[in-house]
């Protein structure tokens, strides 16, 4: 089978991830590297025995390039993904898609416009409890998903802010743990819940003197299916606590995972510290199954390097979609709805108003 030619358009932390998953994928191969810094670059190409380049049109003119992953910080992963899909190259950008709906809008137009697919890195809908519970929904076993939640006890210290340049600043990096730590379970609410009719929310900065973005936030989301969604969120709690995504049916039943224990995982700077685990499942009937797939899980964790592995399943997904002609598993439609929340907290907070979409 022919593997589609990826280029990278960063070449950082979480860059060095999807080398390391490219490396593993059986239809996708990574062949070229740009950014910035032509000498960062060239630093990340020899490590990964790529070519370095100045553009992504150079990627693929020169490297035969078909896609690229966006790995640039936040601010710039519109920018980045526009200059990529006018270049002709299918995009896969990673978390958040952009900073604001209207470029999420200029970025999906581009897509059809040049006909090149578009999808958002959302590696945590790969994990097995999570699918477990959309299966669920999906087959109506909680009735329709009224209630969801998200909670996030986290903590991130100085040290982490010091690690990058970018860190900690609303140019360098847009925002906060809004921004940064919690969109894959806000990717999560909105995959379980649906599209996102309105948001309301607040931030602050509870322990973080040393930067200036949002280290807490809490919101409230309406969706389109009239449900409704309650969002928690901190880098503030020592050492760090956990993070869960919850969701509540019409049945009554109630379905939740924590995606994550402990202090949150960091590209490139720590491991996953637990597996993810179903730690609330009331359908009836099924009960006792959570004992069960924890144990599953634990044993499927201890098998990989869950710091990358799911990136590799996306990035196959992604793979197969350009070679099939159809869409990704989490297209840029889908990655929209996760920035609608994202801005709508921070519009929110300036206008002390309901933000509707």
């Amino acid at each position: 089978m022919e593997k589609t030619r990826f280029g990278l358009y960063g070449y950082g932390k979480v860059a060095q991830l999807h080398a390391r998953a490219l490396a593993t994928c059986e239809n996708a191969q990574l062949v070229s590297v740009c950014g910035r810094d032509i000498r960062k670059a060239s630093a990340f190409a020899v490590q990964w025995g790529i070519q370095a380049r100045d553009s992504a049109q150079e990627m693929a003119d020169r490297d035969k390039a078909e896609a690229v992953i966006v790995t640039t910080p936040h601010p710039l992963h519109a920018q980045s993904s526009l200059e990529c899909l006018r270049t002709g190259l299918h995009v896969l950008v990673e978390k958040p898609m952009a900073l604001r709906v209207a470029d999420c809008d200029a970025m999906i137009a581009a897509a059809l416009a040049e006909r090149r697919s578009l999808g958002v890195i959302s590696q945590r809908r790969w994990y097995p409890s999570t699918r477990r519970i959309k299966t669920a929904i999906d087959q109506g076993l909680i009735g329709s998903p009224l209630l969801g939640q998200v909670t996030i006890l986290g903590w991130r210290d100085e040290a982490y802010y010091r690690s990058d340049p970018w860190r900690g600043s609303w140019t360098g990096e847009g925002g906060g743990v809004i921004v940064n730590q919690a969109p894959h379970q806000l990717d999560l609410l909105a995959w379980f819940m649906g599209s996102v009719s309105a948001v309301q929310g607040s931030w602050i900065n509870a322990n973080h003197p040393y930067i200036e973005v949002d280290d807490s936030a809490v919101a409230t989301v309406r969706f389109a299916n009239g449900g409704l969604g309650s969002i928690f969120v901190s880098n503030s709690q020592k050492p760090g606590i956990h993070a869960k995504v919850a969701v509540h049916g019409s049945s009554g039943a109630s379905l939740g995972v924590q995606t994550d224990g402990g202090a949150m995982f960091i590209a490139g700077m720590s491991g996953v510290l637990e597996p993810p685990y179903i730690d609330l499942w009331t359908i009836p009937g099924q009960e006792d199954m959570p004992a069960t797939w924890k144990i599953e899980d634990a044993q499927y964790f201890s098998r990989i390097d869950p710091t990358w592995h799911f990136f590799q399943l996306q990035v196959e997904d992604f793979a197969a979609a350009i070679r099939e002609g159809r869409r990704p598993a989490v297209s840029g439609e889908e990655g929209r709805e996760a920035v609608k929340i994202i801005e709508g907290i921070y519009r929110s907070q300036k206008t002390e108003a309901l933000v509707r979409y």
